[in-house]
């Protein structure tokens, strides 16, 4: 009943804003992706076999622009093929939603405002970025101030979270099976964020409070602790085809009412294209903690919306949902895209991992190494065929850290994703 009231709602404002609209605009996207997991996020242990399925998202999204005003309605269908029965009379595991559902008021000069559920992504992601290999995506319930004038940007972002309407107090329950302090969670956040285009040179500011409710246990009592981010990226192109980019964030504040914070990411990436070819090398490092802050104070830096998935190797053993206020990570890694065709490429990286801080005495630092391969093929305008290969090359330190005892031999991920993104109408007035 809930699905068809959605969608009889989308269908009359298709038909109300077609009368309007000076520029409206319906698209799909529908990704299907077929995954088998020999040690994904985690190393699998010998005997258990590979876990095997089909992931779906199945997304219409709704644009309407006009000169002083837009919006945007995003919903969308997260399923497992097989998770409804065929014959079910409804669909039951609640996997329909809204992606984003957002306005924005063109102020004049420069100035705008976006209000609602947004995607926020910035920079390479790092920090904050909309997921989109997670097939839910990420977003976040805002409000945005925004102004844009000869490749300078500010946005300045505020957001309050509760779980339901309240007429007594507004604790904020975070709702995440244990984890206490997941930064996903919060209960408030302001952020700003500065950009500024050169000719050779681009840089960014992103400085962000994040509040998060007191807690006794996982229950939520008076009080918040605040948690603050910030930093830069810097993109530098010296010569064609050459590109150095550099990323240095810093984390401090309250971890909880006990344990402070302070903690730090720094990234160097140089990439050179001399033609069809790219070249890359770089270095990540992200502050651990060796004792999990039983000194009051948590040393290990998480990115906090980033897309993770991007970074660290694609087999998700780091900041993916895990290894979050942990020993941090040493990443060094190479790659390169190679163009194998008219519309295909293929995408080669590795990556050696070791602790930033130690895992005890005698024990190695070195964790693994990581090699990921995706051959991308562009099938149609609007239709792109992925499909990826990761190998991960634990070591016993590895098996320590991610507390496997008797891992697998081999410890792998394939996968195979379809992403078809038509346009189904695309409509505006004449002059």
């Amino acid at each position: 009943m809930k699905n068809k009231l959605f969608l009889t709602t989308l269908v009359i404002m298709v038909f109300i804003l077609k009368g309007k609209a000076q520029e409206l605009s319906i698209d799909a996207d529908i990704r299907p992706r077929l995954e088998y997991l020999n040690g994904f996020g985690n190393l699998i242990p010998d005997n258990v076999d590979a876990g095997t399925f089909v992931q779906q998202r199945s997304r219409l999204k709704f644009a309407y622009k006009e000169e002083k005003f837009a919006a945007y309605l995003s919903v969308q269908d997260v399923s497992i093929w097989g998770d409804t029965p065929q014959i079910a009379a409804a669909d039951n595991n609640n996997s329909f939603s809204i992606a984003q559902a957002w306005i924005d008021f063109k102020l004049g000069k420069g100035w705008s405002t976006k209000l609602g559920r947004q995607a926020l992504s910035y920079d390479d992601q790092r920090i904050f970025g909309g997921l989109d290999w997670a097939m839910q995506g990420r977003f976040h319930d805002a409000a945005l101030l925004k102004y844009t004038k000869e490749g300078f940007k500010l946005d300045i972002g505020l957001a309050f979270n509760q779980n339901g309407i309240s007429t007594q107090t507004t604790l904020f329950d975070p709702n995440n099976g244990g984890n206490a302090r997941a930064v996903f969670d919060y209960k408030g956040m302001i952020y700003a964020w500065l950009h500024k285009d050169w000719e050779k040179f681009s840089g960014s500011l992103l400085i962000a409070n994040n509040s998060y409710q007191n807690l006794e246990g996982q229950v939520p009592v008076d009080g918040n602790v605040n948690r603050q981010t910030f930093g830069t990226h810097l993109v530098a192109k010296p010569a064609k085809g050459l590109s150095i980019m550099a990323n240095i964030y810093g984390q401090t504040g309250e971890f909880t009412e006990d344990i402070d914070l302070s903690a730090y990411n720094a990234l160097l990436e140089l990439t050179y294209k001399p033609g069809k070819t790219l070249f890359g090398i770089g270095f990540e490092t992200l502050s651990g903690d060796e004792n999990g802050g039983t000194d009051g104070e948590i040393k290990s830096f998480f990115p906090i919306f980033g897309t993770n998935h991007k970074f660290n190797g694609y087999m998700d053993y780091f900041y993916v949902g895990n290894h979050a206020n942990n020993i941090g990570l040493n990443d060094f890694y190479a790659k390169t895209v190679i163009k194998t065709g008219e519309k295909s490429s293929l995408l080669i990286k590795a990556h050696y991992f070791s602790g930033a801080e130690s895992l005890g005495d005698n024990i190695d630092d070195y964790l693994g190494t990581e090699v990921d391969l995706v051959f991308t093929q562009k099938l149609l305008a609007f239709a792109t065929l992925k499909i990826g290969y990761s190998h991960m090359f634990a070591s016993d330190s590895m098996e320590i850290l991610k507390g496997v005892t008797d891992p697998a031999s081999t410890q792998n991920w394939g996968w195979a994703m379809l992403v078809v993104k038509p346009n189904f109408l695309k409509w505006s007035p004449k002059p």
